[in-house]
């Protein structure tokens, strides 16, 4: 008998976001944290988190079930991956995202439907609030907290990188956009004879050097402040512009890849790397579903293909492009002048 079809998978997406959820409030209330420090049982976890008798054990067994959690002797403690990436206490932890993600994401995603419809963004901005990234900006702890995260969701991506670009043929570099720099120090870490810059907006100054201090690389990495649309990009062999493209419209994607190209030497490379989306459309989900996320979070940032971005970077006067997958979602489009 030929498989029928059935309706798991519509269902698991369809009701996604009750798993969704649950993670988010995990995150939320500090779960994962409280378990790295000691592992404890049920009514331990519900004292020290506060919860009513009624759920918490469907809560804790939901993430067990889930795979974020593990449960023995009904002693529960973190799995591998949420020890490592959801423990504040690390710098591993990716969880800042996720925290946005529960107090602004999940409730502007109700309105994809009209985002889909009107073509406009739905956050902040929509009702005259102040615009998420300006508030973050002026705040400099939760600019901190979120730019940290940050380093944490891309840090393998970041590796690749480092291991994978010809590097040995160049002398220096610059990180278009460069956030915390876990970028530029993975780049330097793994290629001693390189000296970078990381470029970003001059609020970012303080996070910046003090990660770069951390790693012992204040002699060959510095700070560049700026705003990549009215100030000139610094003057380097190498441009990276990594999860940055995706924020903008075409018109300014392409403003962008020319001023790279303007400030690049002959010879020299630029780097694009974020969820670039598979050709065919229809493998890279997440990339997608980032796509997404831009239109409901700018007004005109969207996602693209690997050939989208070579056409790009080839309208600009990049002579040779070539594509390669760095980790999971991630892949790098490299243009050569």
């Amino acid at each position: 008998m030929p498989d029928q079809p059935t309706p798991e998978h519509i269902l698991q997406v369809g009701l996604g976001f009750w798993a969704s959820k649950v993670l988010l409030s995990a995150v939320e209330m500090e779960l994962f944290t409280e378990l790295a420090r000691h592992p404890e049982d049920a009514e331990a976890v519900r004292d020290r988190l506060g919860l009513h008798a009624r759920a918490y054990r469907d809560f804790l067994d939901a993430l067990v079930a889930l795979g974020f959690l593990e449960r023995r002797d009904g002693v529960y403690s973190n799995t591998p991956s949420t020890d490592l990436f959801l423990d504040k206490r690390k710098p591993s932890y990716v969880g800042g995202l996720l925290e946005m993600a529960n107090h602004r994401l999940y409730g502007f995603w109700r309105h994809l439907t009209e985002a889909l419809r009107t073509g406009q963004l739905q956050n902040e901005a929509k009702t005259g609030d102040t615009p998420f990234f300006d508030a973050l900006y002026a705040d400099p702890r939760r600019l901190r907290e979120f730019l940290a995260a940050m380093s944490g969701l891309s840090h393998g991506a970041n590796l690749a990188i480092a291991r994978q670009f010809p590097w040995r043929e160049y002398r220096s570099f610059a990180d278009i956009g460069t956030a915390q720099g876990d970028l530029a120090v993975q780049i330097a870490l793994g290629n001693p004879h390189l000296t970078g810059i990381g470029f970003d907006l001059p609020e970012v100054a303080p996070v910046f050097e003090e990660y770069v201090e951390q790693n012992g690389l204040k002699g060959r990495l510095q700070f560049v402040g700026g705003d990549f649309f009215s100030d000139d990009l610094p003057e380097a062999d190498v441009h990276v512009l990594g999860h940055v493209l995706h924020d903008w419209n075409l018109e300014e994607k392409q403003a962008l890849i020319g001023k790279a190209h303007a400030a690049l030497p002959d010879g020299g490379a630029l780097i694009v790397y974020e969820a670039i989306i598979d050709d065919d459309r229809s493998e890279n989900a997440f990339g997608l579903l980032m796509s997404l996320n831009m239109l409901i979070e700018t007004e005109g940032g969207f996602d693209y293909t690997a050939t989208d971005c070579m056409g790009w970077l080839t309208e600009a006067g990049f002579k040779s492009t070539r594509a390669e997958h760095l980790v999971g979602p991630d892949s790098m489009v490299i243009g050569l002048k």
